[in-house]
C-alpha cells in the first residue's frame, strides 16, 4: 500500500504546485499577457514558426522533454535506493525543472522565438552567446548519441516494438498533411491513429517482431536512426514533428492510466510492495559506483531538471505558442508531468520488479528479483543500459499484467513507450542541433553549416559517430553507461547557464531572482562537481585511465567546464552594473 501512497501523494502534490507556485510565477513573475505579441505570428512562415493550439503544442513540448531521460535516469539511480531519487524527482521537478522550463520559455517569446544562448548575446554580452553556443553543442551532441543508442538498444531486446514505432511515421505525415493542408480536424484521426498503433503493437508481439540484424543490431539501427533523423529534422514541423508528438502524447496518456491503473491493483492485492523489493537507501554498492553526492542530480537529469529542455522551450515551442497565457500551461505544466513520469519509473523499476522475474526458468520475488536488475555484488562496470532501460520494461509490464492483460503483451506496451518517446526527442534534438550548428556556422563563417542540409549532416554524422563508442566489452555501440555521466553533466551545466541567462533576464527589470539563483547555483556546483570526480577520480578517472574513449570524454569534460567557468565570470563581473539596465532592442523584424 506505501507504492499506492507514495503514488497518489506525489501526483497531488504536482497538481497543488501547479495552482500555486506555477500561477505565482506566471502572473507575479513574468506577467503574461495573452494580448502580447508572440514569434508565431509575428513571423509565421509554416515551416518553424506556426500558430498552434496549446493542447498540440503541449504534446510536442512533452514528448520532446521526455524522451528516456525520466525514464533512463530514475531506472540507473535507485540503485543508491528509491528514496533519494524519489526525493529528487519531486522537489527537483516543482522547484527547479519547471520553473527552468517556464522561464526559457517566456524569455524566448519576448524574444521572437530566439534561442536561450542568442538570448544571453544580448542579457550578458556578445561573447557569452558564442560559449552558450559551443556548451549547446556539446551537450546536444550526446544527446544524439544517448537517445540514438537507447533506441536501437529496445529494437535489440524488444523486436515486437519495431513494428509499431516505425508505422507511426506514414501515419503522422498523413495526419499533419490532413490537418495543415486540407484544414482537417486533428482530435479524431490522432485517437483512430492510436487505435491502430496498440493492434501493431499485438500483431509486432504475436505475429511480426522484426529483428534483422543479429549480433549488430544496435550498430545498424543506430546509422538507420540518424539517416531518419536527417530526414526528418529538415522537414516543415508540421509535416512529422507535431502531428507524431500529438499522437504520442495520447499514447503515453494511456500507458499513464494503464501503469497507474495496475499500480493500483496491485497495491490492493499487495502485490507491489516498494519497501521489501528495493532498499530506500542502499547500503551496498557494486564495485566501483560513483557516490550519491553529487551523482545522483545529473544522474536523475530529465525526471527532475534538464538543460536540454531550455533548448526545446527556446528553440521549437515559442516558435508555436499562439499565445503567450499559454506558456505556463506547457512550460511549468509538461514538466510537472515528466515528473510524474519519473515517479513511475521509479515504482516500476522497484516494486514492479519485485512482483516478479524470471531467472533461470525460476520466478524470483522481491528483494532477489530486484538483485537480478541491481546486483550490490557485481560491478558498476558489469552494468549496462539494456539492463537498466530492461528493469522499467519489466517492472511496467508487471504492473499491467494486474490488469489482465498478458504480460508478453505489455512488456511490448512499455517497450513501445520507450522507444516512442526516445524518438521524438531524436527528432527535436536534431532539428536543435541544426540551429545550433548554423548560428556557429555563420559566427565563424563556415558557409555550408549555415545550410540546414549541411548542418543537418554534421549534426547527426557526429552523433552516430559517439553511439558507436564501445563500452567494456570493447563492441561498438556498448558505450551507454559511459556516455550518460557525460550527458547528464553537460546537461545539467546547461541548466545552471540557462537559469543564468533567467536571472539576467529578471536582474535588467527589478525582478525578484531568488528562487533563479538558488537553482542555478546547484545546477552549476553538482555538475561540475560530478565531472571533476569522472576526470580526475582514481585509476578510473577519464584523465587517469589510459584508452582512446576515455581521452575522448576526458576532452570533452575538460573542454565543458572551461567554457562553463569562462561563462560565469563574464557573467560575475557584468552582474552589478546591469540592475534595472535593459538589454539592447532587437531590430525590427
Amino acid at each position: 500500500m506505501e507504492t499506492l501512497l507514495i503514488a497518489v501523494g506525489s501526483f497531488v502534490g504536482f497538481i497543488v504546485a501547479y495552482h500555486t507556485y506555477g500561477k505565482w510565477l506566471a502572473h507575479k513573475i513574468f506577467g503574461l499577457d495573452p494580448d502580447a505579441n508572440v514569434p508565431s505570428t509575428e513571423l509565421e512562415d509554416g515551416v518553424d514558426f506556426v500558430p498552434t493550439k496549446k493542447e498540440v503544442i503541449f504534446g510536442h513540448h512533452f514528448t520532446s522533454i521526455a524522451g528516456t531521460g525520466p525514464i533512463v535516469g530514475p531506472a540507473i539511480a535507485v540503485f543508491w535506493g528509491w528514496l533519494p531519487a524519489l526525493l529528487w524527482v519531486v522537489l527537483g521537478s516543482i522547484f527547479i525543472g519547471a520553473v527552468h522550463d517556464f522561464g526559457a520559455l517566456v524569455i524566448s517569446l519576448r524574444n521572437r522565438g530566439q534561442t536561450v544562448g542568442e538570448v544571453a548575446g544580448r542579457l550578458i554580452n556578445p561573447r557569452a552567446r558564442l560559449l552558450f553556443l559551443l556548451i549547446l553543442f556539446a551537450a546536444l551532441t550526446v544527446v544524439l548519441a544517448i537517445f540514438g543508442l537507447v533506441i536501437a538498444v529496445i529494437f535489440a531486446q524488444y523486436p515486437e516494438a519495431v513494428l509499431s514505432v516505425w508505422i507511426e511515421i506514414p501515419i503522422a505525415i498523413l495526419i499533419g498533411y490532413h490537418v495543415y493542408k486540407k484544414g482537417g480536424e486533428l482530435l479524431v484521426p490522432s485517437l483512430l491513429a492510436l487505435g491502430l498503433l496498440y493492434l501493431c503493437i499485438y500483431l509486432g508481439v504475436y505475429h511480426f517482431p522484426i529483428a534483422p540484424f543479429g549480433e549488430h543490431a544496435v550498430v545498424i539501427w543506430t546509422l538507420i536512426l540518424m539517416t531518419y533523423c536527417f530526414i526528418a529534422s529538415i522537414l516543415p514541423v508540421w509535416t512529422l514533428l507535431q502531428p507524431r508528438d500529438y499522437i504520442n502524447s495520447h499514447q503515453l496518456i494511456v500507458a499513464l492510466i494503464l501503469l497507474v491503473g495496475g499500480l493500483l491493483v496491485a497495491a490492493v492485492l499487495g502485490e507491489a510492495n516498494l519497501i521489501e523489493s528495493a532498499p530506500a537507501i542502499a547500503e551496498n554498492l557494486p564495485a566501483g559506483a560513483p557516490p550519491i553526492w553529487p551523482f545522483l542530480f545529473i544522474t536523475i537529469a530529465c525526471g527532475a531538471i534538464s538543460g536540454f529542455h531550455c533548448l526545446v522551450s527556446s528553440g521549437t515551442s515559442s516558435k508555436q505558442l499562439q499565445s503567450e497565457s499559454d506558456a505556463q500551461y506547457v512550460g511549468y505544466g509538461a514538466m510537472l508531468l515528466e515528473g510524474a513520469l519519473a515517479v513511475i519509473v521509479i515504482l516500476a523499476c522497484c516494486a514492479g520488479v519485485g512482483m516478479g522475474v524470471d531467472a533461470n526458468g525460476a520466478t524470483l520475488k522481491g528483494l532477489d528479483a530486484w538483485h537480478t536488475k541491481y546486483d550490490p555484488n557485481g560491478t558498476w562496470a558489469g552494468f549496462g543500459l539494456t539492463q537498466k532501460v530492461g528493469a522499467f520494461v519489466d517492472g511496467g509490464a508487471n504492473f499491467i499484467h494486474t490488469l489482465g492483460i498478458p504480460l508478453e503483451l505489455a512488456i511490448g506496451i512499455v517497450a513501445m513507450l520507450v522507444a516512442s518517446f526516445a524518438a521524438t526527442t531524436l527528432d527535436t534534438a536534431t532539428r536543435l542541433q541544426r540551429y545550433v550548428v548554423q548560428e556557429i556556422g555563420g559566427i565563424i563563417k563556415v558557409k555550408p553549416l549555415t545550410n540546414k542540409y549541411g548542418a543537418t549532416a554534421f549534426a547527426v554524422v557526429l552523433g552516430g559517430s559517439m553511439a558507436m563508442i564501445p563500452g567494456p566489452s570493447g563492441a561498438m555501440g556498448t558505450g551507454g553507461l559511459l556516455l550518460w555521466p557525460l550527458f547528464g553533466a553537460t546537461n545539467q551545466l546547461l541548466a545552471g547557464l540557462a537559469f543564468m541567462v533567467i536571472v539576467f533576464y529578471l536582474w535588467r527589470r527589478k525582478k525578484p531572482i531568488w528562487f533563479a539563483a538558488i537553482p542555478m547555483a546547484i545546477m552549476l556546483v553538482m555538475p561540475a562537481w560530478a565531472l571533476t570526480w569522472q576526470l580526475f577520480n582514481g585509476e578510473t578517472g577519464w584523465l587517469v585511465a589510459q584508452g582512446n574513449t576515455n581521452y575522448l570524454l576526458g576532452s570533452i569534460g575538460i573542454g565543458t567546464l572551461c567554457l562553463q567557468v569562462w561563462m560565469i565570470v563574464e557573467g560575475i563581473l557584468l552582474l552589478p552594473q546591469s540592475r534595472g539596465v535593459l538589454e539592447e532592442r532587437l531590430p525590427p523584424a
